[in-house]
């Protein structure tokens, strides 16, 4: 018998089973997609998401980034960040990077998908596969979250994100967020030649017609050569808990608020990281507290965000305050680093 089982080979996933092998235990991990795997990501990665890497042993290529800046029409506010920088990376780069340092470590990754889970007082099977843990990393829409019952109900006002990139030379090392009454854009760097740009809203409708709402950010784009658009969401998901039984829930399968500010990979690899602390000191019950800690900062400043943005008048107020009080602004950025 293993030690960690882990579903999903995603950043989270690949993070758990590495932090798993540092450790000292032995851990598989299943997924289904071939490597590198790719999937529609901002691909902006704070300082602590940084860090988090270099933890794991995983240094990967990408552009540094130096804050923060939020763009609409002519207001405009930004902040650096604190110390060290961010990361723009493309989803396929790093995924690459955690997947051979995984293997590099002796990290058993097993094609399929986990399917039922099955506990008992001492084993959790799943994928013919019995360990004594179970991390579940299988991302936004986990089956391994909705088959134990753990799935909270959607809220009335969904979000859904786009992705594609742009073959041009980036203009800025800041994440740039412009906005519109009814969503926003994010530019991020992400290579020499490279940035991607990626569109969230409550309205569905295409990616041509989202990037409408952006005249001067079309026109930079404007003759540049894109890739195919990605699409995920809805972006609210809820858990009702994230350990049950010998399962434990890390990255967005333990929950996820909204892309808005730019921590999906952080807090994807600190919450892998202290669920395996946890089972590693024999303590998995004190992971729900670990995971609630690490991520209040994160929810409380984006559901706030979220709620000022719900309407398009308080939306458009959003980056005149924000550059009308740069002390203010500053310090949020700093917080979510």
């Amino acid at each position: 018998m293993i030690d960690v089982l882990v579903a999903g080979g995603g950043p989270a996933g690949l993070a758990a089973a590495i932090h798993s092998t540092l450790a000292g235990l032995e851990a598989v991990v299943v997924e289904p997609r071939t490597a590198p795997v790719d999937k529609a990501c901002g691909e902006g990665v704070m300082p602590s998401g940084v860090a988090g890497l270099r933890a794991l042993g995983v240094e990967a290529a990408g552009r540094e980034l130096r804050g923060i800046r939020y763009v609409d029409g002519t207001a405009r506010a930004e902040a650096s960040f604190r110390g060290p920088r961010g990361l723009g990376i493309r989803r396929t780069e790093l995924h690459r990077a955690l997947h051979e340092r995984a293997l590099g470590l002796g990290v058993r990754i097993v094609p399929g998908k986990v399917g039922e889970v099955r506990q008992t007082a001492g084993s959790v099977t799943a994928a013919g596969i019995t360990a004594r843990w179970l991390i579940a990393a299988d991302g936004l829409h986990s089956a391994v979250r909705r088959g134990l019952g753990l799935e909270r109900p959607g809220a009335a006002h969904r979000r859904y994100g786009l992705r594609r990139h742009y073959r041009v030379e980036p203009w800025t090392d800041f994440v740039e967020v412009h906005w519109s009454g009814h969503g926003e854009a994010y530019v991020t760097p992400v290579a020499d030649d490279l940035v991607g740009v990626a569109v969230l809203s409550r309205v569905r409708r295409g990616y041509d017609e989202h990037l409408d709402a952006f005249p001067d950010l079309t026109a930079r784009l404007r003759g540049a050569g894109a890739t195919e658009v990605r699409g995920a969401g809805p972006l609210l998901q809820r858990a009702r808990r994230r350990v049950a039984g010998r399962v434990l829930l890390v990255g967005d399968a333990a929950g996820y608020v909204d892309a808005l500010t730019g921590e999906g990979i952080a807090l994807g690899l600190a919450t892998a990281e202290a669920a395996v602390r946890c089972l590693a000191a024999g303590r998995a019950p004190e992971y729900e507290r670990a995971w609630a800690r690490l991520t209040r900062r994160h929810r409380l400043l984006t559901g706030t965000l979220l709620a000022a943005s719900r309407r398009p008048a308080t939306a458009r107020l959003i980056v005149p305050a924000a550059s009308r009080l740069p002390p203010v602004f500053t310090a949020a950025v700093r917080a979510l680093q």
